[in-house]
């Protein structure tokens, strides 16, 4: 009887996550299309007045003075974007979003997280019964897709810091060609890999459009917050002050960067094992814990249907979490 409670509980939590989470990405997948339907029916729109006003302007009509302008983006639904408005990390969180190469609203990113968060939490309080676990995995379930944001913008800084020394080289060979620096910039924006193209392709459009070249430099530096951008950066603009070899000065940099990136691997493959060791110290008691419920389910139910059981589960989940970031943290070296 106390093991069919025990699988009851366990389809029920399921169910409950299940549900929650599925509703959240339904939510979301449906506000990301309607944002980008009205983005799309505006620009058409402003499109639109442009070719009516060059229509008029051809038959000598009084110029209106519309232009077409770039609209912030939505923050998310309108029913939360009052609350987002008092949010003091918005413009933190959009900033990671467009670091992460991603095209999703703060709002949308809020949705997740809550969806995240209300499914785990109403499935650990209906397979645990306990208020104080119920808590403890929602705010870790709400972390998950902030956790996943992160993880996507570490991995394009990685591919980022990959190729960023060989559009270096580009863009003195550029130099060394004859071509103006924004000449350069647009060349490596065509030519280079996925994102340093991206990157430099931005710059290119920016100062285009009007934007000082050294602001669109230091934009740069802001959105991929690297130390190697910061040192280009900043070789870039002393140059264009000074003056010197742009060709020389781009090559040498190019070289300390391939310098670092294998300092930085070789650091990375001798700290493998700590990084390694908290994996293992975390998975471990939950291999332990699946183990022994399935060679002796009765000595394990009690351990979720006691109170105190569910409070030592509780305090354990708390204490391997501190533990699993504290070691790698340890791991985590910088250079």
């Amino acid at each position: 009887m106390m093991e069919a409670l025990g699988t009851l509980d366990l389809v029920l939590a399921a169910t409950v996550f299940a549900t929650a989470a599925l509703i959240t990405l339904s939510l979301a997948l449906l506000w990301e299309a309607v944002r980008r339907w009205l983005r799309e029916r505006s620009a058409t729109q402003a499109l639109r007045r442009i070719g009516d006003r060059e229509h008029d302007r051809s038959e000598d009509a009084p110029d209106r003075g519309e232009r077409l302008v770039v609209e912030d983006r939505p923050l998310g639904p309108a029913w939360l974007e009052p609350l987002l408005l008092r949010l003091p990390q918005r413009a933190d969180l959009q900033r990671l979003l467009d670091q992460a190469g991603l095209r999703w609203s703060v709002g949308s990113l809020i949705l997740a997280c809550l969806g995240a968060g209300i499914g785990i939490g109403f499935a650990a309080a209906v397979l645990a019964r306990s208020p104080l676990a119920a808590v403890l995995l929602a705010a870790a379930g709400a972390y998950v897709p902030l956790a996943w944001v992160k993880l996507k913008r570490r991995r394009r800084f990685q591919a980022f810091e990959e190729h960023f020394p060989d559009a270096i080289d580009l863009l003195a060979r550029a130099a060394r060609a004859g071509h103006s620096l924004a000449a350069g910039i647009q060349v490596v924006g065509e030519e280079a890999e996925e994102p340093a193209a991206t990157e430099f392709r931005q710059i290119y459009q920016e100062q285009r459009f009007g934007l000082p070249f050294s602001e669109s430099l230091l934009s740069l530096a802001d959105r991929m917050d690297l130390v190697d951008v910061r040192i280009f950066v900043t070789a870039v603009l002393i140059q264009r002050e000074s003056g010197g070899n742009l060709a020389e000065n781009l090559d040498g940099l190019s070289g300390v960067i391939r310098s670092r990136f294998r300092f930085k691997r070789d650091v990375k493959t001798k700290s493998a094992h700590g990084r390694m060791t908290s994996v293992v110290v975390g998975l471990a008691p939950f291999v332990a814990g699946i183990g022994m419920y399935a060679l002796n389910p009765d000595y394990m139910t009690p351990l979720f249907v006691e109170p105190l059981g569910r409070a030592a589960l509780a305090v354990g989940a708390v204490m391997m979490l501190a533990g699993f970031f504290v070691v790698r943290r340890m791991a985590d070296l910088q250079v």
